[in-house]
């Protein structure tokens, strides 16, 4: 993958250190000077397309909002739009021709909704994501914010959010973590939540194994780990056999574990969710059993006992 495709993956967002972990110093160097990707803050990089979306939203009078908003706030999304999404007045007139570009939403917004005459403002982006973008978008976007340290926006757009998507608001809310490392894992963890039976929290420290782990998502109670699994993002053969020896450590001290590739997460999510839901209910099964088995167990000694 090059640097533009590694970018695409971790979200349309990412710092420097993601990318030259991911490619090297020097392919990232020349991206820049390529102009395949475009510094959006300090040590942060987008694709040039955040500026596309921006030249077209000044053409309508309009500003970005949703996920378009969120790149321009240095937040990854699980796909960089196509089409931007550009919030325009109410009354604005808006040609054929012109919106043909964009996902054109109309609104009125007041001051204190925009930033930068360009965007809707943080608090307002998050708001418009978790209730009108469906769940893994937004949940992807919250985990983004909240690993830039947003926590308080979030909060305050969960409150604003009436009506309309407020039940999904308040879900994303609550399952937001900044521990998930990129869109990857966000959306992989939405899938997740969606299983009956199969309770995943991320980064959860497991410290039966030696050494301690880490894995991307777990279950404690079902004792079964996911990995969002992408051999370009390993930085190496070393990382690689690293994560190789922990999947090891973790099968040998009974955990189930679970790999899955970037395409099937992003562009398959029913495959992911059968396996899961067959993962459940292997575990279940194999519980029922040893329960089972347990009890005939006990009453056969209790008769030899007699």
């Amino acid at each position: 993958m090059d640097v533009a495709e590694v970018l695409t993956a971790l979200g349309g967002v990412a710092t420097r250190a993601a990318l030259v972990t991911a490619t090297s110093r020097a392919a990232v160097d020349r991206a820049l000077r390529e102009h395949s990707i475009v510094p959006v803050a300090r040590g942060r990089y987008a694709l040039p397309t955040v500026e596309d979306a921006r030249a077209q939203a000044h053409v309508l009078a309009g500003v970005l909002s949703l996920s378009s908003a969120a790149l321009h706030h240095g937040w990854a999304v699980k796909s960089v739009p196509v089409r931007p999404h550009v919030t325009v007045g109410r009354r604005r007139k808006v040609t054929v021709e012109q919106r043909s570009g964009v996902q054109l939403h109309y609104r009125d917004l007041t001051p204190d909704e925009v930033v930068d005459d360009i965007a809707t403002s943080k608090v307002a982006t998050l708001r418009d994501c978790l209730r009108m973008l469906p769940f893994d978008e937004a949940l992807a976007i919250a985990d983004s914010a909240l690993r830039a340290g947003e926590r308080a926006a979030l909060a305050l757009a969960v409150a604003e959010v009436h009506g309309p998507g407020r039940a999904q608001a308040q879900r994303v809310g609550a399952e937001a973590s900044g521990k998930a490392a990129n869109p990857f894992e966000s959306v992989l963890r939405a899938i997740a939540l969606d299983v009956p039976g199969l309770s995943v929290r991320p980064q959860v420290l497991i410290t039966t194994t030696d050494p301690w782990c880490c894995p991307d998502l777990v279950d404690t109670d079902l004792q079964v780990a996911l990995e969002a699994d992408s051999f370009e993002w390993h930085g190496g053969r070393s990382a690689l056999a690293r994560d190789a020896r922990r999947y090891n450590l973790l099968i040998v001290d009974g955990w189930l574990v679970l790999r899955f590739a970037w395409e099937d997460v992003m562009f398959d999510p029913d495959y992911v969710r059968r396996v899961l839901m067959a993962v459940v209910d292997l575990r279940m099964r194999r519980r029922r059993l040893a329960t089972a088995a347990g009890t005939s167990g006990s009453a056969q000694r209790s008769r030899l006992a007699r």
